[in-house]
């Protein structure tokens, strides 16, 4: 059940629960997007194997089961990996920039902000990526889930 205050028809504040057939086409499944992040997440960790065409998989894989799981067709599958693949990219580009800048404190102060930094530009970029392919994956999904 999701909880939903301010729905057409209902009262602000009556505390309705909707269940998931009665959400608006217009609204965000974030179990979909849950679904999708987790599955980026492990595929991710596996795709240590095959760095480049391992990572832009996990990207496919994670954006079509969030458009899958969604459903509604082109634009909410395309919506739904969309969002799956920007935070996934979002949450392994703040990890690694973590990282990036503990690794480089060796280089004092400003080695930890330099590598931080860069890192974080990066990842930003590849987030971008990330979201575009797990979008278009995601699109198939929301069609094949319907």
């Amino acid at each position: 059940m999701v909880y939903f205050n301010n729905y057409p028809g209902t009262v602000a504040g009556s505390g309705e629960y909707l269940s998931a057939d009665r959400l608006r086409a217009d609204m965000t499944d974030w179990r979909a997007v849950g679904y999708g992040f987790v599955v980026m997440v492990i595929a991710g960790v596996l795709a240590t194997f095959a760095p480049v065409i391992g990572h832009v998989g996990a990207g496919l894989i994670g954006g079509f089961v969030a458009g899958y799981v969604a459903g509604g067709g082109l634009l909410s599958g395309t919506w739904h990996g969309l969002l799956a693949g920007s935070v996934s990219g979002i949450v392994v580009t703040l990890l690694l920039a973590a990282f990036g800048g503990l690794v480089g404190l060796a280089g004092g102060p400003l080695g930890g902000l330099l590598g931080g930094a860069g890192v974080l530009v990066v990842g930003l970029l590849l987030t971008l990526l990330f979201a575009i392919d797990s979008a278009l994956a995601g699109a198939i999904g929301g069609v094949l889930g319907e």
